[in-house]
């Protein structure tokens, strides 16, 4: 008779087995019996019997040690998680969160894991979920420490961590810049304002400027600013926010949103390289414009890869600048770069917006229900003539639908740094980044509408959304770049590896259980390494 132990990989247990060998006089070969006698204790590696009877002959302290063993065991989801830590390591994030929050980085990094893997779930249901989850602080958070911690990441601690992640940025690429406005239940907040609200939305906001790597696809920078500011009105608060981040290469690319000259002229003021969309309605634009108009439409001016045509010209622009040693401002001038653009495409989208607007504003016309923000397309493209019983009659005027026609597929960039037609247009669309990242923010993170009663809680939250973005926009342009998009959506794709597990037991190395073939193909399509599976 003799012992046997064999371990059980699935769950980390040791057993121990009675073997007893006898002579099968049936098939004419030894045979053995095995008889389970206990488990191996992991302290001592005695025999803890699992029968009553048996255990009086080992000493109550073993019994006592097996049993919280089995008390402390646990399986949680762990292959998503792992992802983001993986994520969290390769953007320097985990690295800069915990200098600048030592107390508290790994509870901001948990709540960022649930508003990524928890798709618009609100953080009552955090408690749960990180009971489910392997995550950094690998303990429940409560809806009142989480708003407790919210309001414990200060002004400063912020600011160092945009100065930490900013020197991982490429110095010589474009920021993309712009500005998405956040509606809001909680009217007491300081710069809850009504505004020129993006989504149509009915609720006083804030807006909120987000600044994005042009080549890394990553946010840098963002800024929380009264509701009521327009887009032109924030670019003075953009370069005093630069300065203090002690940037010196500032390249910012920009929608038409935030042209106005003053902003140009403080740019070059600044020396500033910028890349920015503009009217083509603008005076000395036209001017330039109809002289290249005939010519953009040539073959050799097409773009293949951009698929539409493009030109560029080159201007003076002429301003004005403060001396602080002399009473009167002083005349400058620089050179600025006009990129002309013909998109076929985009010329019968206006067409049909065109056709959209015209039907409307006659139906408003007719109908007398005339609204403000359209009296000077009624003045532009309509003419009002009395008739018989004090009726009136509206005419199109011609000349003017013929001219705006003219103009449909057509646009232009401006910018003061010498670069190919396609070349700006291509650093441009990537601006679009900026947009996509709007939309993580409102839909997958849950800030379409803000539920926080105080400024500081804002302020906080607005945070750990900004370092959830950092790893939902890695993610993003890891997928692109693999193709995953063809395959998953980014939630597919997490779901996929959420379903990894791990197993734990205080005292002995984690178990990660059973990887498959697909999912080792995402982390390598992602270029990481998958978790090693302990069951080979």
């Amino acid at each position: 008779m003799a012992i046997v132990k064999q371990y059980d990989r699935r769950i980390g247990v040791t057993y121990a087995y009675e073997s007893k060998s006898y002579w099968d006089k049936e098939k004419k070969q030894s045979r053995s019996q095995r008889h389970l006698i206990g488990i191996v204790d992991p302290v001592s590696g005695e025999i803890v019997p699992t029968t009553k009877r048996k255990r009086t002959t080992v000493s109550n302290l073993a019994i006592e040690q097996a049993d919280m063993v089995w008390l402390k065991a646990s399986r949680t989801f762990y292959g998503a998680t792992y992802l983001l830590n993986l994520i969290g390591e390769s953007t320097g994030v985990v690295a800069d969160i915990q200098e600048c929050f030592p107390d508290n980085y790994k509870q901001i990094l948990s709540i960022a894991y649930f508003l990524i893997l928890e798709d618009r779930s609100p953080l009552s249901r955090f408690e749960k979920w990180g009971k489910l989850h392997t995550h950094p602080h690998n303990k429940g958070i409560s809806s009142q420490r989480s708003s407790e911690l919210f309001a414990e990441i200060s002004e400063t601690s912020r600011m160092h961590f945009f100065r930490l992640q900013k020197k991982r940025r490429a110095e010589n690429e474009y920021w993309a810049f712009d500005t998405s406005s956040i509606s809001s239940y909680a009217k007491l907040l300081r710069q809850v304002r009504f505004g020129k609200n993006k989504d149509h939305d009915p609720l006083p906001q804030i807006n909120l400027a987000l600044l994005f790597g042009e080549i890394s696809w990553l946010p840098f920078f963002y800024k929380k600013l009264p509701g009521n500011i327009s887009d032109v009105k924030t670019i003075k608060q953009l370069l005093r926010d630069m300065e203090f981040l002690g940037c010196e290469i500032i390249k910012l690319a920009m929608d038409r949103g935030f042209y106005s000259k003053k902003n140009v002229d403080d740019l070059c003021i600044e020396r500033l390289i910028f890349l920015m969309g503009t009217k083509l309605s603008l005076k000395y634009i036209r001017t330039e414009f109809e002289q290249i108009r005939e010519i953009l439409h040539e073959w050799v001016n097409y773009l293949p890869n951009m698929e539409c045509y493009g030109i560029t010209a080159s201007i003076v622009w002429k301003y004005k600048q403060k001396c602080p040693n002399m009473q009167h401002d002083i005349n400058n001038e620089c050179e600025m770069y006009l990129h002309f653009y013909y998109d076929s495409v985009k010329a019968v989208e206006d067409e049909r917006d065109f056709a959209k607007l015209m039907h409307k504003l006659h139906d408003e016309l007719v109908s007398g229900r005339r609204e403000k923000s359209h009296e000077s397309d009624y003045k532009k493209y309509f003419s009002e003539n009395i008739v018989q019983d004090g009726k009136k009659t509206f005419a199109i005027k011609s000349e003017s639908v013929t001219k705006a026609k003219s103009d449909f597929g057509h646009f232009v960039l401006i910018g003061n740094e010498r670069m190919s037609a396609e070349d700006a247009l291509n650093t441009y669309r990537n601006k679009d980044v900026v947009e996509k990242a709007f939309e993580h923010v409102k839909d997958r993170l849950d800030m379409r509408r803000m539920n926080v009663s105080c400024d500081l809680s804002l302020d906080g939250k607005l945070f750990v959304v900004f370092v959830s973005l950092i790893y939902i926009s890695y993610l993003h342009k890891a997928m692109k770049d693999a193709h995953l998009y063809g395959k998953y959506t980014m939630q597919e794709l997490l779901d996929e590896l959420e379903m990894i597990e791990c197993f734990e037991r205080e005292g002995f190395s984690p178990q990660i259980g059973e990887i498959t073939t697909k999912q080792c193909d995402i982390f390598t399509a992602l270029n990481f390494t998958p978790p090693k599976s302990s069951l080979g």
